[in-house]
């Protein structure tokens, strides 16, 4: 985000942790425009159902570029449904591609219950190794919490609660309101 659009706008904390059969994606509700708090309880994880596929995503970075993106994504799923890794090559190649969307700022964190991925405006879409991925400025403090509690018998969603709440300690952009949506594999 350029700083002299926007100055002092942080982002958020979304995980994904795959695990036992499901996937979950926790985010933050926190929003802050520089050192003060905006809202405590917005919600950055959605669930899309193009074709009757359920997908979970989770988003950082600005919310309207997050939303273009999603509903992109969700037309790609339309055209092909139940393929999303193909769904997410494309919608990183357009993002990268295209005159208007390469200006948006977010990354998404997006799971059908089987494949785990992040996509990038760099045109990447990466599936995680450790079956975790993070976003945001609290990204990487629940990346690194998450990874050590994959040693543990937490489930998925025991994992995710955790590593974010280690996250809201560390991070001030990141706050305990968690919005979680879990997926199976198909």
């Amino acid at each position: 985000m350029a700083e002299d659009k926007f100055p002092g706008w942080h982002g958020t904390t979304i995980i994904g942790v795959r695990r036992g059969g499901e996937v979950v994606v926790a985010g933050d509700g926190q929003v802050s425009l520089g050192q003060t708090v905006i809202k405590g309880t917005a919600r950055k994880v959605r669930r899309l159902r193009p074709g009757g596929h359920d997908v979970v995503c989770g988003f950082a970075g600005s919310t309207a570029d997050a939303f273009t993106l999603l509903e992109r994504l969700e037309k790609k799923l339309e055209a092909a449904p139940g393929q999303l890794a193909r769904a997410c090559v494309d919608l990183a190649k357009d993002w990268r591609m295209d005159k208007y969307l390469r200006n948006l700022e977010a990354m998404l964190i997006v799971t059908d219950g089987r494949d785990l991925f992040v996509i990038t405006g760099a045109g990447d879409v990466l599936e995680p190794e450790n079956d975790v991925a993070a976003i945001g400025s609290g990204g990487n403090f629940a990346l690194a919490a998450a990874r050590g509690l994959m040693e543990t018998d937490l489930d998925a969603e025991g994992v995710a609660r955790k590593a974010m709440a280690i996250a809201a300690d560390i991070c001030v952009y990141t706050n305990g309101n968690l919005t979680v949506e879990k997926v199976r594999a198909p």
